[in-house]
């Protein structure tokens, strides 16, 4: 019964309620906060914080999860090598990206790995925000830039850079900046990764740096759309070679200021802290890994 519970706590932060989880399990949420409670008298701490709208694990829950994937997804994977020998990889893996090269790139990983480890399920959840990795309870996370949680192992899939650019007809109405002081006077498309504006474009050397603070009439959460209203002649994007390299390769969308590129971006992959990854998940993991290193390779 101790394990059942676990597996249901781990549901619970998965889904963000009880009710989503008792739904996704088949369970009445009166029955789940009473597995909830039994679980928490069990180790006599407080797994949640609680309030009317929403739960958040404390720091004795965050153990737990941490813990609990470990020894659940080696429980799955015994038994699955049990039933259908030595070799076979086996469970559930949920995997955090960006919007657009988790629907570019990731999504087909995911759909080669499924087809050939066919009892392996995965969950991808795409976000260009902030995810917190163990109290969402991620298997993995990819993400652009320096990781600033050093409890997190992380992985380096390759160095991209970021580009400037826009649609021909945009280019057509309104000129071509020169130098990165020239955007100032162009309407830019911004993004939004979480609570930051991704409002100021850096260009130059790492010795030399220069910044820009730029402006424009259109801000959104998601790199996808970013793009569309770039390819749609809107305004000026700042987005990752491997966002833009089909459009740019197929000349929809133009590349601006390549004398002044800052260098190249580290895209990440990160897991929660503790022992080594399930065998599922490390053989995901290698297979982003060939694939990412095949795209900085072009």
């Amino acid at each position: 019964m101790l394990i059942d519970n676990i597996r249901l706590f781990q549901t619970i932060t998965e889904k963000g309620s009880l009710v989503a989880a008792g739904r996704e399990v088949g369970l009445s949420a009166t029955t789940v906060s009473e597995r909830l409670a039994a679980l928490e008298a069990h180790y006599g701490v407080v797994l949640f914080n609680r309030t009317t709208r929403s739960l958040s694990l404390t720091d004795e829950g965050r153990t737990l999860l941490s813990g609990a994937k470990l020894v659940l997804g080696e429980i799955d994977d015994l038994e699955m090598r049990i039933r259908h020998g030595a070799e076979t990889l086996s469970g559930s893996i949920r995997v955090s990206a960006p919007i657009d090269i988790g629907r570019s790139i990731v999504s087909g990983v995911i759909s080669s790995f499924t087809a050939e480890h066919p009892a392996i399920s995965i969950e991808l959840l795409l976000s260009d925000g902030y995810v917190d990795i163990v109290g969402q309870g991620f298997d993995l996370a990819l993400r652009f830039g320096t990781v600033t949680d050093s409890s997190l192992r992380t992985r380096n899939l390759g160095h991209f850079r970021r580009i400037v650019c826009a649609a021909p007809s945009y280019i057509a109405a309104h000129g071509t900046p020169q130098t990165p002081a020239d955007l100032t006077q162009h309407n830019c498309l911004i993004m939004r990764f979480g609570a930051t504006l991704d409002n100021v474009w850096r260009f130059g050397t790492d010795k030399k740096p220069q910044t820009v603070t730029v402006r424009g009439n259109k801000i959104v959460n998601d790199g996808s759309l970013v793009r569309q209203w770039a390819l749609e002649g809107h305004g000026i994007v700042l987005k990752s070679e491997l966002d833009v390299a089909p459009d740019l390769d197929a000349g929809r969308l133009i590349a601006l200021l390549e004398a002044f590129s800052f260098p190249a971006n580290p895209l990440q992959m990160m897991f929660p802290p503790g022992r080594a990854q399930p065998r599922r998940v490390q053989a995901l993991a290698d297979a982003l890994s060939r694939v990412m290193k095949i795209k900085e390779m072009r």
